[in-house]
Formats: structure tokens, sequence, C-alpha cells
């Protein structure tokens, strides 16, 4: 690895780039690049088999003594830039980011190449996730559980957003994710055979009712509109988690985690 370089301008060409990177979904689609933040983060994206660009660094945090063996440990050679406290604030979306800033390039979450981990899979779809925490925290859920795959069906933008990333902890790393339209996944999953389960709160069964054992998709959509009908006509059966408060219906990553972990303690029986 050569020595380190050093930006000190915010005017350099690498800092904008990086800033656009982050603000603009457009630009991390056609530059096919995304900015990570943190050691955490960058180990697991480096462990999943992410191409690491450019990785940047602030002395007053970590020492390029200390990245250096970040990277030996997860053995990866990359370019590496030292940065001005200036710049560093530019480019770092959170405070607590360990000093390190990657460029990353992205992978392709196209249907064709989701191979599921298991012969009885277990996936979670979501339908139109909109709040990047909420993807983040369904992401988090996916890992818990090591499920086999996560598909997002309509998505409403890229999943390189940072906020994602934070909101995951990296989970977007670790998890089998493909995205695609409602139809191209309902597709996907009648042609492997897999049952569809979907969260309704009509014509619905009791999710404790319901044999998780086979191959499964856990189907939710957004708490404001539910799944779409296209989904509900699909399903195998409609199941629902009885509520017994005053309101009708719970943030969509915890209604997640509950089935999920149903359908694991039926496949743990």
């Amino acid at each position: 690895m050569n020595d380190s370089k050093y930006i000190s301008s915010l005017q350099n060409s690498l800092v904008k780039r990086i800033v656009l990177l982050k603000e603009k979904s457009r630009e991390r689609s056609n530059q096919g690049l995304f900015v990570l933040e943190g050691e955490r983060e960058l180990t697991l994206a480096m462990n999943a088999n992410y191409e690491i660009e450019s990785l940047l660094f602030f002395p007053g945090i970590i020492s390029e003594q200390e990245v250096l063996q970040l990277l030996q440990e997860i053995k990866c050679q990359t370019e590496l830039i030292e940065v001005s406290n200036s710049v560093y604030q530019k480019i770092a979306y959170r405070d607590t980011t360990e000093g390190v800033v990657a460029l990353v390039r992205s992978k392709s979450h196209a249907l064709e190449d989701l191979h599921p981990k298991s012969d009885k899979a277990l996936i979670l779809v979501a339908e139109a996730p909109e709040k990047p925490g909420n993807i983040g925290a369904l992401l988090r859920t996916a890992d818990a559980a090591n499920l086999d795959a996560v598909m997002i069906a309509n998505p409403k933008g890229d999943l390189y957003n940072p906020n994602i990333i934070r909101s995951s902890v990296g989970c977007i790393f670790t998890n089998n994710i493909a995205v695609g339209s409602t139809s191209e996944i309902i597709e996907f999953l009648k042609d492997k055979n897999i049952n569809i389960y979907c969260a309704a709160l009509s014509a619905s069964e009791k999710y404790t009712k319901v044999n998780f054992t086979k191959s499964s998709a856990i189907v939710v959509g957004t708490e404001s509109h539910g799944l779409s009908k296209e989904w509900l006509d699909a399903s195998t059966k409609n199941i629902i988690i009885p509520m017994e408060g005053e309101i009708d219906s719970m943030n969509v990553s915890v209604s997640a985690a509950i089935l999920i972990f149903e359908a694991k303690r039926q496949r743990s029986i």
C-alpha cells in the first residue's frame, strides 16, 4: 500500500463528490458508489466482499497505523487518504464515525441473483417501505433471525441511503437482499414454491395458527396503507397479530419481528 495522500481543501473534487453521493440518490445510482462511515460498517462491508474505492481518515480520531491495521485485519488494499478536521466534518454524516469514511462500490440486488440459503427458506418481504429508519430496523431483525433473504418490493429509494446504512448498523451488508416490483417478487416466490403469508387486518388468521415450517415469505406493508391488493390476492394465507389495545397496528419492524420469530420458534420444535 502506498503512503496516504492528504486533503485539506473543502474545494477538493473528491470532497465535493462524496458530499454529492451522501445527499443525492441519483448520484449514487449513476456512479455506482456510496459513502460508508465507521469501523464496524466498514468491516461488515468488506466481509461481504464490497469493493472499497477510497478510505479517508482523520488522524485526530484514528491514526494511520490503526487504519492500516484495520485494513490488514479485513484483508483490504485500497487508496488511503488523510483529511483535515474541516474536511472530515464536511464529509462525515454523524459525530461517532470513528474517524473513517469510505467510498464504496455498490452491488446489484437483482432478483435473478438471489439464492436463498436453505431448502426451507424463510424470507422477509417489505412492500414500498418509505422510512429509512424502518428499513434499517427490518434489516437488523432479519440479521438477528439469520433469514435466508430480504426482498424490497416497489422501493421508494435506494438501499445505500446513508440513513438506511446508519439505522441498520451495517446489517445492509449482512443480509441477502433483492429488490423488484411486487409482480416480479410474487412470480419469484411462486416459481420457488415459497408460501406467501401477508400481514393484513381483514380476512386473516391469527399468526400463531399458521404453519411456517415450510418455505415461507412473510410480507409486510406500510403502517399507513398496508399491503396492496396484488399481495393479498396472491397470498397463501393472510395473517394477523391480534391487537388488545386501542390501536389496530404496530410499527412495521415490530410486527415483522413478531412474525419472524414465531416462524423461528415453530422451526425449532
